[in-house]
């Protein structure tokens, strides 16, 4: 296709993860007309995501960066001291002072303006929660596949490295230590530390759980000294990085350190994770791995900010890039956005375990999921199969079907149009005994048909190719079906492409994340023995250990080789693979998806060049094209010569919350079109790539430096990205349906829309509140008070830095002010009166003094009336 043609690529929504593949048109320009007088709490439609934990960063650097830790101590000293000077009540919960200088605490709302003004508080941060990847199902074991995807197979059985002796901590849900595949004893159970877990924590306990829509919500950590796992997603991670058993992981002979940050269920909490992250320096830990991840948030986001200094320490730090793809771009979460931190993304596995049933009249085996939300499938029983559609249907099942006319047989029902539930409720109402759905778009589906009244029939999902064989069976006559109690490897036609769950890129400031990607999607591991030893798990934080793993290779490979440099080498050595919304069509998937592209363990072990940087981070393309300079050292005995050339990749469209997937290729040009690199020695090109002036401003758009040696041998590459035209022009204070901003008074469990005007006593909870949604990321928050009346300004009432984007296109966050403003370290108390508050927003990258980077807002008249 000529580089000056641009081409919309679509595909099936239903195989989009909930992405509009359309053109861009800016959504809620405007206030719609009749916004919503009042939010309710528990509004899912306008979500409230202002949090209650907050994490206090100070003005000095943490002790890793060579502040005195006594400094470091008497700094937090002296906050305490001036909050209780201030009457700024919070629960503090952790204080950190190695590779991150802060504090985290909880504080209500009204007093968060307050908190930010204490002296000696440099930014304040929400504390994220974060969740894990959900199980699929419990299975055999089998990393085979995976392992193959990545040259790990080659690494250990060819190369003969196994990561003996290297240690990789595993923050997360701990481990279980008596898992024979982990180095537990023949005999559990055991006693902690063991011959392969030999360091490790548990920071929370079992009962802690940091979700506050969960009827079990606990969140106060109950610390003990042994890591054991009694949830099973930390398990899983370890078997993955090194398994050694009945299943082999990447590097089996890897030591490990079990950091345990979640409770037996629920979430987990970010400042927990620097309390981790400092125990595992503090262990000697060489890698450490966080499958955890908090969404679009900064690099400066604290668990990033300490993953950096970690690897400044020496040790080298990957995390899972995130599991909101259908959240949109700029989505990659903390700490895998840090800058020095291997952000991994999600391939699919190309081969699944699954139970079966046979089909007659041939025996053929369709390999299914349990839909979750129903009975468990049988596992023997002959019974007929009947269609309610045809191959073609749409509708299947979503209208009620005939009493009786599917009494006592199993239903086959395409997907499409109305929920799972709605279709297996029909089928049951209709007398079905069990529900086969099968896709309308290739792959596979993991579907709930939780709802009231309750399913009880069991329900499985099939791929679209499975429901077909079976369309053409019934074609020929009667088909049975016959459930068993049996295990098989089936092909997956979603492997090597992107999963549907691996978060967009790129950072906020547009530097390149995720860095590159790993096996993730149905991937098989170790589990804790009580929950039956092993299980069958899908996210990006499956794909990190992958990567880990792969570390822990490279380092026995190459003992002396830095931190910061591993990285590199892995994405050098990566493989970028096709767009996973047509492969046929033969375009790469999004720079800013899959970063490098799939792991390539043996290529990086055998690797003897190295190109600096690793990847290539534009900008924006506003003042042009960018020319950047690529080093190449070569450490092969003889000189290599490497052609040079591109491989361009989809861009997205400037859509944040629904990407489209558009050609129009960027132009690259080099300084030379070949370079010599002599043995032992180094050489340098100029490369310069121009945005293609025909794609929407603010799409996201990348490809590969590609270097080719002349007479065969490793191809390297170098991914590249970066924003077509102006970054500052994002709308960041956008309306959404509800017209936000708001000034708001929160009436019970309600914020009512004050949009004449309010008045507040400043007592309790009735204080001003500014509930505001950001479209984007921003550099920095900025609010004013002036007298409505004379114009006086009151100085500023609150100012924050790096502040994430929300969640969808609808939530928002809710600010209050106290009545209190400040000017330097000086505090004031406005009297009673009639002020109104400006907020200021600048934009990402921003600059402070262009009036044109800030968006501004000011609030109806609040009128101050004290009891």
């Amino acid at each position: 296709m000529p580089k000056n043609v641009l081409t919309l690529l679509s595909c099936a929504l239903a195989s989009c993860a909930g992405l509009v593949l359309q053109p861009h048109s800016t959504a809620y320009a405007q206030a719609p007309a009749e916004a919503p007088a009042a939010i309710s709490l528990g509004d899912s439609a306008a979500v409230d995501e202002t949090p209650e934990l907050w994490l206090v960063e100070l003005s000095s650097p943490p002790a890793a960066d060579g502040t005195p830790v006594a400094a470091v101590k008497n700094e937090k000293a002296a906050f305490r001291a001036a909050a209780r000077s201030a009457g700024v009540k919070f629960t503090e919960r952790y204080a950190f002072d190695a590779l991150w200088n802060g504090l985290s605490v909880k504080i209500d709302r009204t007093q968060l303006s307050a908190l930010a003004r204490i002296p000696g508080v440099k930014n304040i941060y929400p504390v994220v929660r974060f969740s894990l990847d959900p199980i699929i199902s419990p299975e055999l074991p089998d990393l085979l596949s995976a392992l193959a995807m990545t040259g790990a197979d080659v690494a250990q059985s060819q190369l003969g490295y196994t990561g003996a002796g290297i240690k990789v901590g595993i923050i997360d849900t701990g481990v279980d230590i008596d898992h024979p595949d982990l180095g537990g004893p023949p005999v559990p159970p055991t006693t902690f530390p063991t011959a392969r877990i030999i360091a490790g924590w548990d920071f929370v306990g079992d009962a802690y759980n940091a979700d506050p829509t969960s009827p079990a919500y606990n969140p106060i950590p109950v610390p003990d000294p042994n890591p054991d796992d009694c949830n099973g997603h930390g398990t899983h991670v370890a078997g993955i990085v090194g398994a050694n058993g009945a299943i082999k992981g990447v590097a089996p002979g890897v030591l490990f350190g079990a950091y345990r940050v979640f409770g037996c269920d629920g979430s987990t909490d970010s400042d927990i994770m620097i309390a981790a992250m400092e125990r595992g320096l503090a262990d000697g830990m060489q890698v450490v791995n966080m499958s955890i991840g908090a969404p679009y948030v900064w690099p400066q986001y604290p668990t990033a900010q300490a993953s950096d200094r970690l690897v400044n320490k020496g040790v080298v730090v990957v995390a899972s890039i995130g599991n909101n793809g259908a959240n949109g771009l700029y989505a990659v979460g903390a700490p895998g956005i840090g800058k020095k931190v291997i952000g991994v993304a999600s391939f699919d596995n190309t081969r699944i375990m699954l139970p079966f049933f046979s089909a007659s009249p041939d025996g053929a085996q369709i390999g299914f999921t349990p839909a979750s939300g129903a009975p468990p499938p049988p596992t023997s029983g002959t019974f007929e199969l009947a269609r309610t559609g045809t191959p073609a249907s749409t509708a299947d099942a979503c209208a009620p079907l005939p009493a009786g006319s599917l009494l006592g047989k199993v239903a086959l029902i395409r997907r499409g149009t109305c929920s799972f539930y709605q279709k297996a409720y029909n089928a049951q109402a209709a007398g079905a005994v069990a529900v086969i759905l099968y896709n309308n778009v290739p792959g596979r589906v993991s579907p709930t048909v939780a709802g009231s009244p309750p399913i009880t029939i069991p329900v499985v999902a099939i791929s679209d190719t499975e429901g077909i064989l079976l369309n053409t069976l019934l074609d020929a006559g009667p088909v049975q079906i016959t459930w068993t109690d049996q295990i098989t490897s089936f092909p997956n036609l979603t492997g090597n492409l992107i999963s549907s769950f691996s978060s967009y890129g790129l950072a906020p400031d547009l530097s390149l994340k995720p860095d590159l990607a790993a096996p993730g999607g149905y991937i098989w591991s170790t589990y804790p023995l009580e929950k039956g030893g092993y299980a069958n798990l899908s996210g990006t934080s499956m794909a990190a250990p992958h990567t880990a793993g792969a570390v822990a290779l490279l380092l026995q490979a190459r003992p002396h080789t830095s931190p910061q440099a591993v990285g590199r080498i892995l994405q050098n050595s990566a493989d970028p693979k096709p767009w996973w919304g047509n492969p046929a069509l033969g375009f790469l998937d999004n720079v800013h998806r899959q970063g490098a592209g799939m792991l390539d363990i043996d290529d990086a072990i055998l690797a003897t060049t190295r190109i600096e940087p690793g990847d290539i981070a534009l900008g924006e393309s506003q003042a042009g094209p960018v020319t950047r300079t690529l080093s190449v050292e070569n450490s092969a005995p003889v000189t290599v010569t490497y052609d040079l050339s591109f491989s361009p990749a989809l861009s997205t469209g400037p859509n944040t919350f629904t990407p489209g997937f558009l050609t129009g290729f960027p132009e690259v040009s080099f300084s030379a079109p070949s370079i010599a690199v002599p043995p032992s020695g180094s050489a340098s090109v100029n490369v310069t790539i121009t945005a293609n002036p025909g794609l929407p401003d603010r799409s996201l758009y990348g490809g590969y430096i590609v270097l080719t040696p002349q007479g065969g041998g490793q191809v390297y590459r170098v991914p590249f990205a970066g924003l077509k035209g102006d970054y500052q022009s994002f709308t960041v204070l956008t309306p959404t349906p509800a017209g936000f901003p708001w000034l708001a008074k929160l009436v019970g469990t309600s914020y009512v829309n004050q949009p004449a005007g309010g008045t507040f006593s400043l007592v309790g909870n009735d204080v001003p509140f500014f509930l505001v949604h950001l479209d984007h990321q921003s550099s920095k928050m900025r609010m004013e008070v002036f007298d409505a009346t004379s114009g006086k300004p009151w100085h500023r009432a609150f100012e924050d830095h790096y502040l994430p984007r929300n969640s969808t296109a609808t939530s928002f966050y809710a600010l209050a002010w106290d009545g209190r403003t400040f000017s330097g370290k000086k505090v004031y108390q406005v009297p009673d009166g009639q002020y109104v508050m400006k907020l200021s927003v600048l934009k990402a990258l921003g600059d402070d003094n262009n009036p044109a980077h800030w968006e501004t807002w000011t609030s109806p008249v609040i009128t101050i009336d004290r009891p």
